[in-house]
């Protein structure tokens, strides 16, 4: 097994220093470690300098910044051209990343949602309505912008179309060229905790962990799974985060599935896992 991380942007033959200690911990654990070029993936023209420094052959896990799921699936490509085959593939890594490849699965522990396809308005207001009256959380299928809540992220109520536009505006001025897919409006659900970030190997929970926006919190000792590990085991994901928020009358919700490649954890968090 290949550990393949980004290089230092500075040190082009190291890993970058975000990911160095997980580097480490896969060497001492007899893997083998290679860096990528992130940012020639994200760019795109010369990809294949991404990744020249790749070498020997079999089976591969990433563990870097995230990826749009066509570059993704082009890193994917570039690799097997080595010899070099991700654990998770193409099709694999956008069911887990963006939120319409997961939804149907979950939808039983996750708060009611709807899609557009692009960033039109009339979309937009179509699938507002499809929702109904009432607050809604805005998003598109791989990121929110939950730091600017009050002017791109949280709708107080959708029946009024025109302070919805508005927060949509703001969400697409914010993500530019970085949104992706659609807008998704998520039904508000009020929350009595903050997010914990657990994390799966082939539908297996191997870790539970306060989500990297609450650093300082703790994981709760008691995180009821059972009505979730069914479900996320049934998606057939080698490797996810899932986090999770309890519920003022003491149910856990599902709030995000990411690819577990991709996804931050806190330092205290053991490397070695």
């Amino acid at each position: 097994m290949i550990l393949l991380v980004p290089a230092d942007p500075l040190r082009p033959r190291h890993p970058d220093e975000h990911f160095a200690a997980e580097a480490q911990a896969a060497r001492a654990a007899g893997l083998d470690v290679a860096v990528v070029d992130h940012d020639a993936l994200a760019r795109g023209g010369d990809v294949r300098r991404a990744v020249a420094l790749v070498s020997g052959s079999g089976m591969a896990v990433y563990r870097g910044w995230m990826l749009r799921s066509e570059q993704y699936a082009t890193f994917a490509e570039l690799l097997a051209e080595r010899g070099v085959v991700l654990r998770t593939g193409g099709e694999q890594y956008r069911r887990a990343h963006e939120l319409p490849g997961w939804y149907a699965a979950l939808a039983a522990v996750t708060p009611p949602s709807v899609w557009t396809t692009g960033s039109e308005q009339a979309d937009f207001d179509r699938a507002r309505v499809e929702l109904g009256a009432g607050p809604a959380v805005l998003r598109d299928y791989s990121k929110s912008m939950k730091h600017y809540w009050d002017e791109a992220a949280f709708i107080p109520d959708l029946e009024d179309g025109a302070a919805a536009w508005s927060v949509a505006s703001r969400f697409l001025e914010l993500r530019e060229d970085d949104f992706v897919g659609g807008f998704v409006l998520r039904r508000f659900e009020r929350f009595a905790s903050t997010e914990i970030r657990t994390w799966w190997v082939d539908g297996v929970c191997v870790l539970i962990g306060p989500h990297p926006d609450s650093p300082n919190d703790s994981a709760p000792v008691e995180v009821d799974l059972a009505p979730i590990a069914p479900l996320i085991a049934g998606l057939g994901l080698p490797f996810v985060t899932v986090d999770l928020a309890l519920r003022t009358e003491g149910v856990w919700r599902v709030i995000e599935l990411g690819d577990g490649q991709v996804s931050d954890r806190q330092p205290p968090s053991n490397p070695k896992r």
